[in-house]
């Protein structure tokens, strides 16, 4: 029987799986939606589906590096267990080989890795492994030298921490301690110039009303708020920031001293920024009993 529009959008409400599966779940089952869900289940799909509401704020971030462009993508699971699963880190690893062909997290899901779509190749792995993941985020950098380095190393190019450096100049060794400095130091930007001004505003108001608590005259006031933020700005920004080989020397001038020019940087580090919800034991044991 013809399967219609309609069969399959209801189909794909009811269990989340994707159109072409929903499609070809009713073809197989001649349009009964029952037997269409347990064909669904039985290969996995159905189930990769009903997983995707919880949390995956684990997992891995991976880095790749092709001639002057570097990438690293964040593939969130549920919990750490799973980071140290092999079959997961080389899911991982063929995406982030992947993502050097693309420019974006969108891009990076459809393209196609051993005939299936990166997006399909993680909804096959959900129904294997068993838990919910994602290709959260990418990000990449370019330049005439490109730096890679993993923080807490699980396997080859990836971690907790992915970090890439982007220079003018060749000294790859300097750029690999750059790159720890990056994992450790979590500057917000490059430089001054590429901070987000509401953020520098901010911190000014910040400090404007930290030092009028003190009850000193205005005058005293804004001599103390340019020392701060001058302070505040070196702390934020990677060629400001003591550079942590040698503290001795900024960032700025460890590159001089080094004979390149720090162009772009990228940090991604494992679950930052999702919010996880936290519940102690007794409430979820009574939250299972209701």
């Amino acid at each position: 029987m013809a399967v219609t529009a309609a069969q399959v959008k209801e189909l794909r409400d009811t269990t989340g799986a994707g159109m072409m599966d929903a499609k070809k779940a009713l073809t197989e089952t001649n349009g009964d939606m029952e037997a269409a869900v347990d064909w669904l289940r039985t290969k996995g799909l159905a189930k990769a589906a009903k997983k995707s509401g919880r949390t995956a704020a684990e997992g891995l971030v991976a880095v790749a590096t092709e001639g002057g462009k570097g990438v690293a993508v964040e593939v969130n699971s549920e919990t750490d267990f799973v980071a140290k699963n092999a079959d997961f880190q080389k899911m991982v690893g063929k995406i982030a080989t992947a993502a050097v062909t693309v420019d974006d997290v969108d891009a990076l899901k459809a393209t196609v890795v051993d005939g299936k779509t990166v997006e399909q190749t993680v909804t096959d792995a959900v129904a294997v492994i068993g838990e919910n993941m994602s290709v959260r985020r990418m990000a990449t950098v370019n330049g005439s030298t490109v730096v890679s380095y993993v923080h807490n190393s699980v396997a080859p190019g990836m971690g907790s921490i992915g970090v890439l450096v982007a220079m003018d100049g060749d000294n790859e060794a300097f750029g690999r301690q750059v790159a720890m400095h990056i994992a450790a130091a979590n500057p917000a930007a490059l430089s001054e110039a590429d901070l987000d001004p509401a953020i520098v505003e901010k911190e000014k108001q910040v400090q404007m009303d930290i030092a009028r608590e003190s009850g000193k005259p205005e005058a005293v006031i804004e001599k103390m708020i340019v020392g701060r933020m001058a302070k505040f700005l070196a702390e934020s920004t990677l060629l400001g920031q003591a550079f942590v080989v040698n503290p001795d020397l900024t960032v700025a001038k460890a590159a001089e001293e080094a004979g390149v020019t720090i162009t772009g940087f990228q940090r991604l580090e494992v679950g930052e920024g999702i919010e996880v919800e936290k519940e102690d034991f007794a409430a979820e044991v009574a939250k299972m009993n209701k």
